[in-house]
């Protein structure tokens, strides 16, 4: 039996605070505007959070190579720019959004080579990770390589409409949000690359808003409607509407 894959893993100076927000995989402009509204209510104070932790397509396509595709996302982006020039913003690249340090230089942008990156939250030591890293194939990780390889995707600008305009054609007819069978025993596994001491494995990506023993599958705002809020250093979930109208 081969030997399992290992990861670095990024040890954060950060501490996870109480009331911190979490938001996954929005998958915006495609799967509704609640992130929008979101983000206009942290701008306007209608809402308030300690930090910002934007876990992973957030964005149905997003990277920082070329103008044509920040067009479809335009005012979201300017929004978090402001943002982050006021609050602290985590952003965990995913599979629809990546290279993304050029646009966000404000944030702390992790690409998927440094996920999971290893915070605390009180005495609790924290992973947090988009979700794509573990327990994927050989096919996905070379895909994913090639995918994210942002020089590589600067040498398509010359063709960027022609190649982005079906993709977001493709991606705005999808559907994301549907229960995964078996995903206790996906947990299991992803887990068992984790280390033990990690009290708290945070992930989004699975669109499923489950907490199965110390794993916490973020809910995805697109499906759910929901957030992560941090609350008596627990994460829970909220949903978006009944959080805007308090």
């Amino acid at each position: 039996m081969g030997k399992k894959k290992t990861f670095s893993i990024l040890h954060s100076p950060f501490s996870i605070e109480e009331g911190a927000l979490f938001v996954a995989d929005a998958h915006y402009p495609h799967h509704g505007d609640e992130f929008l509204r979101l983000l206009k209510a942290l701008e306007s104070g209608e809402l308030s959070a300690p930090q910002l932790f934007l876990m992973g397509d957030i964005f149905d396509l997003l990277f920082s190579c070329g103008e044509y595709i920040r067009s479809f996302s335009r005012e979201a982006i300017e929004i978090l720019q402001r943002l982050s020039k006021r609050m602290e913003i985590h952003y965990f690249e995913g599979n629809h959004d990546f290279c993304l340090s050029g646009l966000f230089p404000g944030m702390r942008v992790y690409p998927r080579s440094v996920q999971p990156v290893t915070m605390s939250l009180g005495a609790q030591k924290v992973m947090l990770s988009h979700g794509d890293r573990y327990d994927v194939g050989f096919g996905y990780e070379v895909y994913s390589w090639i995918l994210r390889s942002c020089r590589g995707m600067c040498l398509f600008l010359p063709f960027q409409k022609a190649l982005i305009d079906p993709q977001m054609r493709r991606l705005r007819e999808k559907n994301i949000c549907r229960e995964l069978p078996g995903f206790e025993e996906k947990v299991r596994r992803i887990l068992s690359r984790y280390p033990k001491d990690a009290k708290l494995v945070i992930e989004g990506h699975f669109h499923q808003a489950k907490k199965i023993g110390r794993y916490c599958s973020l809910p995805s705002l697109a499906c759910q409607k929901s957030v992560g809020i941090v609350e008596r250093e627990e994460i829970v979930f909220r949903d978006l509407a009944e959080l805007l109208k308090g």
